[in-house]
């Protein structure tokens, strides 16, 4: 490939390429932008999606997202702050309610978690706003960095890798002249059909595409409007996610701005052909009970009960990420949140690597993190399809009689237990990296509960986090305190004396030898020193414990070392 075309020329090298311009490739940008490293972004589209997709901001993407100085604005996308985040369950929308899961509004929510106790775990709580809203909101950021070069409506069409970088040829996806670039590294992006990973001949592993009753196999998803949906059928009755439970006529419609806009899920009959919007208006106005106008705006085929996991996560130079190395069953909307958690893994170790702070096995580590939390969360998010899926509509349940109202109350007794699936604070804040060859092992680290987040100091898990109280009276988040680099927290209660500067003075003298940048960030908490239960926390840059100590070791560079793969 390289030699039908001459070098490539200063303006077509970068540190890294991210092919496929999604939410996981934009923050990966964002990401490596934050840590002073350069990309460009190759998309085939020149535009990002018009489709509506996930709608499930985890705690863990949010707190992402604040990281990068952005949660306040994308809170502010898509339903208004005061439309209800319920999930409510119908026989049919102009029928009877089944179960309603009370979930506030964005105001409520957000007032409740900055108002907190101290060892409040979700400073950034759950946001739920479509994908649609936030892949253009995070484009449109991505454009105002200049160590970001976007390269929209391009086609990566091929590459190769040698031990000094990745060469590749990227062309207009209408057709014209293409362009050789030079990187030092590959990360694709590029979702389930993914050219980078099939290039490489990397497989999937996993079941695929299970039936699982409803949200499992073939499945369809629509963007629609229904003027009188939200007012004149629904009234007070409002939701973010409606659930139709009739014999005949299962239906899921997510609600995107508040007003006319939504997201329709159906399951086709087997045998039925790909919708048309003839299909997509009977089957919304079997789900309402009654005539409405409808206007389909698009719709597209997707895959449900799958939970596929990559058998590597890279080769050589080339790493993937998001959907190329996971695809999930949509249930707990954990596939996304897996994704962009997997980019801020990948993105500090590509940038130590670039910056010449890397041992040569911290890339490594990246698949030796990720891929266990992959298996761990498409696991998690199958059993839940499973779950819904298993679910038995009586026949019975749109009766205006003693038996129809006996079965309504049956069905809704049994849907008040999936209320956890929508909010799962282990999954989502719990992904813990032990037995990973960069983290000192320390104790023994909670019992992984995928519906309970147990905040532990244990190396390999998620700082926990805990609200501070400053000389100045201000209260800040433990997470705004961070570093880019790794952060030394020397914590200390408040009535506490003297012991603070020679371990932390070790360790940053180590830090600054090898390059490694390092910010020490002193604590005064009796929360805080209570629930790390050291005096001393070494966070990576990714907001993970890497180690933890009352007192540095005597050769305090090999705690270092092992944090950044030199050991």
């Amino acid at each position: 490939m390289a030699d039908a075309f001459d070098a490539p020329s200063q303006d077509r090298q970068r540190p890294v390429a991210i092919v496929g311009g999604g939410p996981v490739g934009l923050m990966l940008a964002l990401f490596l932008d934050r840590h002073g490293v350069a990309s460009v972004v190759f998309n085939l589209e020149k535009d990002s999606r018009w489709h509506p997709k996930g709608s499930t901001h985890n705690t863990r993407t949010m707190e992402h997202y604040r990281r990068l100085g952005v949660s306040e604005a994308v809170r502010g996308l898509g339903l208004p702050v005061d439309h209800p985040r319920d999930i409510a369950y119908f026989t049919r929308l102009a029928g009877w309610e089944l179960a309603r899961f009370g979930m506030g509004t964005e105001r409520e929510r957000s007032r409740a978690a900055h108002e907190g106790g101290e060892l409040d775990q979700q400073p950034e709580p759950l946001l739920r706003v479509n994908q649609m809203y936030v892949e253009r909101f995070l484009l449109a950021h991505a454009g105002t960095r200049s160590n970001i070069t976007l390269r929209y409506g391009w086609r990566v069409s091929g590459f190769e890798q040698d031990t000094t970088g990745v060469t590749l040829l990227a062309e207009p996806a209408d057709g014209g002249t293409g362009e050789l670039w030079r990187v030092a590294y590959l990360a694709g992006c590029d979702g389930g059909a993914s050219f980078v990973r099939r290039t490489l001949g990397i497989a999937y592993e996993g079941p695929g595409g299970a039936h699982d009753g409803f949200l499992g196999g073939r499945m369809f998803s629509s963007y629609v409007r229904i003027p009188a949906l939200h007012g004149e059928l629904l009234g007070d009755r409002k939701a973010w996610m409606y659930n139709v439970m009739a014999p005949g006529a299962r239906m899921l419609l997510v609600s995107l701005d508040g007003g006319d806009e939504f997201l329709l899920m159906s399951k086709p009959a087997l045998g039925e052909a790909e919708p048309n919007d003839a299909t997509v208006i009977r089957r919304i106005q079997e789900g309402v009970g009654c005539a409405v106008d409808v206007e389909v705006l698009a719709h597209a085929p997707w895959q449900g009960g799958v939970a596929l996991v990559a058998e590597r996560f890279s080769t050589g130079r080339v790493y993937l990420a998001g959907d190329a190395i996971h695809l999930f069953s949509p249930t707990g909307g954990l596939g996304m949140n897996t994704g962009i958690d997997g980019a801020a893994n990948l993105a500090w170790k590509l940038a130590a690597a670039v910056q010449g702070w890397a041992g040569d096995s911290l890339l490594a580590s990246y698949e030796a993190e990720r891929r266990p939390i992959a298996q761990r969360n498409t696991a998690a998010a199958r059993f839940l399809t499973q779950r819904v899926g298993e679910l038995r509509v009586p026949a019975q349940v749109e009766a205006d009689d003693a038996a129809g109202e006996a079965a309504r109350r049956e069905l809704g007794e049994q849907l008040a237990g999936f209320r956890r699936q929508f909010e799962a604070p282990g999954v989502e804040l719990g992904a813990r990296y032990d037995g990973s060859p960069i983290v000192w092992p320390d104790g023994v680290p909670p019992e992984d509960d995928l519906l309970a987040y147990r905040p532990s100091s244990v190396p390999g898990g998620r700082l926990p986090h805990v609200w501070v109280t400053g000389a100045d009276g201000v209260r800040r988040s433990m997470f705004d305190l961070l570093g880019t680099g790794f952060t030394l927290l020397r914590v200390r209660a408040c009535d506490a004396t003297g012991g603070r500067d020679d371990d932390a003075t070790r360790l940053a003298d180590a830090a600054r030898a090898r390059g490694i940048p390092l910010a020490i960030v002193d604590v005064e908490s009796d929360a805080a020193r209570a629930l790390y239960a050291r005096r001393l926390v070494l966070v990576r840059p990714d907001q993970h414990i890497a180690w933890r100590g009352d007192t540095a070791p005597r050769h305090a560079g090999a705690v270092l070392d092992r944090a950044v793969g030199r050991i």
